[in-house]
């Protein structure tokens, strides 16, 4: 199996959107060229006003950066649908069902609450394509003057409240079967998913529990959520839960608990869903896609059921590529984000819980049993925050480091060492035979990174 780390980038836009320090990596100027720009394109495209559906997420900073986004939308001469809070993949939902040009959030999805972001996507509820984003980022830069719309031709924001609760209503339809008797926490990270994921599992009758439903406008992903999972492990025990769903800020990564109060990551939600959808004749397209920061042990289990499994590289939008490229119905991440093509093009953490909810209802076995099969290598890993990520990975120490622990490790090993697409941090992955031995290879390239960052 080849492991492939290319990633595409832009000055602004990273594999996750723009994305950084709220006014002053991103500031409401930059929203603001960005709604201009959205507004104008889309209009002379197809010659008529533009229609752009926006959601953001609870950050202080998200209401600062909608204002300031609408305003550019409307000076060009776009109309502006305001989702308000949602999550991320209600929005890639409504631009591909309700015919918008194309659809923005503005989350910095599980970065903490100073960082903020803008994410596109398009007509089909798909990421923006590269041409598009070009585009746009040589305005940013001052690459182009774009006219203002005048008079009747000013653009406006239409409350949209409405779509929301379709976008509710369609998860509350994909559910089969009854939650009656079970007890599900939930851990909304003070987030997107705190006044919407807790909806669907009351329509659908379970007992529901939920932490991280409090937000303030600061505390998003503080102690709670996806990235922060120990919060909903401690409370699956203490409250002797069924099961436990983890969402991030921006709602479209889950990571579960399962009764025991064991975590269950997005690998594990791939073997479970892939193994049920094998077992009814639904995995469409045959393989699974993974990324290169899957546990290979996924590979194994999954290839141990019959099951093929392709590996993509980090972020969902590569993995959706590989999906539509070899037909696969399903793919994701270790990280949580999980995509069911079937049902969306892109990962959601509320489908997915309702997904994993289904494949213990409807084979009668709580997670860990279904689990059970996954056979995982040792793996460790490390985020090591840099200012020059970029100018890191190229430095010839860096390189040398790598090549290294590859030695080390040997051919039953595994080093993965990348600049984060969503943050300022080289990401380390270290994966051998025994424990001690990833945790050492990770900490050796971790200090080599540090000396390097210190060196610049």
């Amino acid at each position: 199996m080849e492991y492939s780390t290319g990633v595409c980038m832009g000055k602004y836009f990273g594999t996750d959107g723009f994305r950084g320090r709220a006014n002053e990596v991103l500031t409401a100027e930059q929203a603001f060229r960005v709604g201009r720009f959205l507004g104008r394109y889309f209009t002379d495209r197809s010659g008529e006003r533009a229609r752009i559906v926006v959601g953001k997420d609870t950050r202080r900073s998200s209401y600062m950066l909608e204002y300031a986004l609408s305003a550019g939308i409307t000076a060009s001469g776009g109309d502006v649908y305001l989702l308000h809070v949602t999550t991320t993949p209600s929005v890639s939902h409504l631009a591909r069902t309700e015919g918008f040009d194309c659809g923005v959030m503005i989350s910095a999805s599980h970065n903490p609450f100073e960082d903020n972001g803008i994410k596109l996507v398009n007509s089909e509820g798909e990421k923006a394509d590269e041409a598009l984003i070009e585009r746009l980022e040589n305005y940013l830069d001052g690459g182009d003057v774009l006219p203002h719309a005048t008079g009747a031709e000013v653009g406006r924001t239409v409350d949209y409240v409405s779509g929301r609760n379709r976008y509710l209503g369609y998860l509350i339809s994909l559910s089969a079967c009854s939650y009656r008797h079970w007890r599900v926490g939930l851990d909304c990270a003070n987030g997107s998913a705190w006044a919407l994921a807790k909806a669907v599992f009351d329509a659908l009758g379970a007992q529901t529990f939920v932490i991280g439903a409090q937000p303030d406008g600061t505390n998003i992903n503080r102690a709670c959520g996806s990235t922060h999972i120990s919060a909903l492990q401690e409370f699956v025990r203490e409250n002797r839960l069924d099961i436990g769903f983890a969402f991030d800020g921006d709602g479209d990564r889950c990571i579960c608990v399962d009764e025991r109060g064991e975590v269950a990551d997005g690998d594990a939600v791939l073997y479970v869903c892939a193994s049920y959808l094998a077992s009814r004749g639904e995995l469409e397209g045959g393989d699974v896609v993974a990324t290169v920061m899957s546990n290979r042990g996924l590979l194994r289990s999954l290839a141990e059921r019959g099951i093929g499994c392709r590996c993509a590289p980090v972020g969902d939008r590569f993995v959706y590529a590989e999906m539509l490229a070899s037909g696969s119905m399903l793919g994701g991440e270790s990280s949580g984000h999980v995509i069911f093509r079937k049902y969306a093009t892109t990962g959601d953490g509320i489908l997915t819980s309702l997904k994993v909810m289904e494949a213990m209802i409807e084979q009668k076995m709580p997670l860990s049993a279904l689990s059970a099969g996954l056979k995982r290598f040792p793996q460790a890993i490390r985020n090591v925050s840099v200012k020059k990520k970029e100018a890191i990975m190229r430095l010839p120490q860096i390189v040398a480091a790598i090549a290294a622990e590859e030695e080390r490790l040997g051919k039953n090993g595994r080093v993965l060492v990348r600049a984060s697409g969503t943050e300022e941090k080289i990401r380390i992955l270290t994966e051998a035979e025994t424990e001690s031995a990833c945790r050492e290879a990770a900490e050796r390239l971790a200090r080599a990174v540090g000396a390097a960052e210190e060196g610049l």
